[in-house]
């Protein structure tokens, strides 16, 4: 079943749809949808490395404008905002976020971008807290561009011959990409 997904997801990166499902994917992700912008950008840069800088452009715009769309949900509908932190499991999220923005301010929204951590967190938290909405968007642009062209220029440098490998132990890496998500979580817990 992996690998029928694997495949599908391959086989859809080299579509000719692939750069709005892309768009779509990235704004969702950064609002909504619990899927990481990663499960389409690494297989679209690893099936046309070319057009790598390209994806990660498209990525890094639809996420904005996701962040955007998850800071207003937070901000102005503030009881689906508080619903969604719930179902993403961080029920007292907004008193742990605002105490993180009172701590360390920009920081939070810099240093989660970067991070596997729902970035739908960070948006959601942003609009309850009513954190800046300027350096908001200033601080998405930055950390969200950041992380999809570092993601771009090592899949695009060192991809085809990790493909391979990866390829060829596809279960493995599933299996460590899991732990290390699962990780990322815990340590997000026990901050």
């Amino acid at each position: 079943m992996l690998r029928k997904m694997y495949d599908w997801v391959f086989t859809l990166a080299r579509s000719p749809h692939a750069e709005k499902a892309l768009a779509a994917v990235s704004v969702a992700e950064a609002s909504i949808f619990p899927i990481p912008i990663e499960v389409m950008l690494a297989p679209m840069i690893l099936s046309r490395p070319e057009r790598a800088y390209r994806f990660a452009a498209i990525a890094s715009i639809g996420s904005v404008i996701g962040g955007v769309l998850g800071y207003l949900i937070g901000f102005y509908l503030t009881d689906l905002g508080q619903w969604l932190m719930r179902l993403l499991g961080h029920a007292d999220g907004l008193a742990e976020f605002q105490h993180w923005y009172d701590r360390f301010g920009v920081w939070v929204i810099l240093i989660k971008g970067l991070t596997p951590i729902p970035y739908k967190l960070v948006t959601i938290a942003s609009g309850l807290a009513h954190f800046n909405f300027g350096i908001f968007v200033l601080a998405s642009v930055v950390t969200r561009s950041a992380r999809f062209f570092l993601e771009a220029w090592v899949l695009k440098t060192w991809g085809p011959a990790m493909l391979e490998v990866v390829e060829r132990r596809l279960a493995l890496w599933s299996m460590v990409g899991l732990a290390i998500f699962i990780g990322g979580f815990a340590a997000l817990k026990l901050l």
